[in-house]
């Protein structure tokens, strides 16, 4: 799931967006306490039993649901809902293989269960009729080779952003003196660049690199910091609370690498997402601006003096158009600040990655 089509608003130009008022650094949120993350379905005890009868009644109900269900906005169709439904029981059952075998029997059989049966009809029924995205439903998404713990307030990890790993991976081994820098993920939301950065840093003979993991969301960094710990990296990353590059002015003009999935939709085009996203997702990691370049505008200016020459950097953005338009201003705009440029597709072959590097 992406966070919006392709770009296709007006066409872009220098002198519409130069023309709005830059849009400085966002004031921090502070936390006296940081919100302490939910526990993803998976991972809890299984305390609930029930009969094999009553789960098979549920799951015929909620498969139902799902096969009823229609979406007209682009949301998910009856076909992966059931492959979400067949998820979630894996999820919330101890033994799911055996659960799957015994399922069509009848008899009374008692199953550990992670969940108890009326959470899981409150479950489903927020994931088909408040078309809650399934990752919330069970607090977790898979990506790459990650299990990530996600909330509400913090942005699902997408697919294509995983091409940004590789992308550092290929830097990486270009330039091995890249692998020992201090690198940031600015906008972290569950942390999963940081992790698969700093995963890529400590391979091909164990660099010493470190991630600086930033959000502005306390709920993010709370998240974040409990992935970073799940997957024991604290001593590889620093989760900061704090807007973009204002938490990072100890690293400045010091940072080997830089990567960034910030927000980059048009104001106007939120609230016609499809439902999942517009009503759960944070719009704070979504809104981009009139034109969806103010934080891509915030962060190449930002680049020019946080990263050191011959440092790395790779940024997300909504399409072609975008990616376009912000090449044309690192060329023009910031001439002789970053050099070997370059705009990388997604898995659709939408041009949707800016690649470049600090200039010496």
């Amino acid at each position: 799931m992406m966070k919006s089509s392709s770009f296709t608003r007006a066409t872009l130009s220098l002198s519409s967006i130069l023309s709005l008022r830059p849009k400085p650094g966002r004031v921090a949120f502070c936390s006296a306490a940081k919100p302490k993350p939910q526990t993803p379905l998976y991972l809890r005890p299984p305390e609930f039993r029930a009969t094999l009868s009553d789960l098979r009644k549920w799951h015929i109900w909620a498969k139902t649901e799902a096969c009823n269900f229609s979406a007209v906005d682009g949301g998910a169709e009856s076909s992966l809902l059931r492959r979400e439904l067949r998820w979630l029981v894996e999820d919330a059952v101890e033994q799911p293989g055996l659960v799957w075998e015994e399922m069509n029997e009848e008899g009374g059989r008692e199953v550990a269960m992670r969940a108890c049966l009326e959470e899981l009809y409150e479950m489903w029924k927020e994931r088909i009729e408040e078309r809650r995205p399934f990752q919330y439903v069970v607090g977790c998404e898979h990506w790459r080779d990650l299990i990530l713990s996600v909330e509400e307030g913090v942005l699902i990890p997408r697919p294509e952003t995983e091409v940004i790993v590789d992308l550092v991976d290929a830097a990486v081994k270009a330039d091995e003196e890249l692998r020992d820098g201090y690198w940031a993920d600015l906008g972290t939301g569950s942390g999963a660049l940081a992790i698969a950065v700093a995963r890529v840093l400590g391979g091909g003979g164990g660099g010493g690199g470190r991630v600086a993991a930033v959000d502005l969301s306390p709920i993010a960094v709370a998240v974040a910091s409990y992935n970073v710990e799940r997957y024991n990296l604290q001593e590889r990353i620093c989760v900061r609370l704090g807007s973009w590059f204002d938490p990072l002015e100890d690293l400045r003009g010091e940072l080997s690498g830089l990567v960034s999935n910030p927000p980059y939709i048009p104001s106007d085009d939120i609230d016609g997402l499809q439902a999942e996203v517009s009503r759960h997702e944070p719009r704070l990691a979504l809104d981009g601006g009139p034109n969806g370049m103010d934080d891509l505008i915030h962060l190449c200016n930002g680049a020019a003096s946080m990263l050191k020459p011959r440092a790395f950097f790779a940024f997300e953005t909504n399409g072609e158009m975008q990616s376009k338009f912000l090449v044309d201003y690192m060329d023009t705009k910031m001439k002789g600040s970053f050099c070997r440029l370059n705009i990388i597709s997604d898995f659709a072959g939408i041009q949707r990655f800016v690649t470049g590097y600090r200039s010496a």
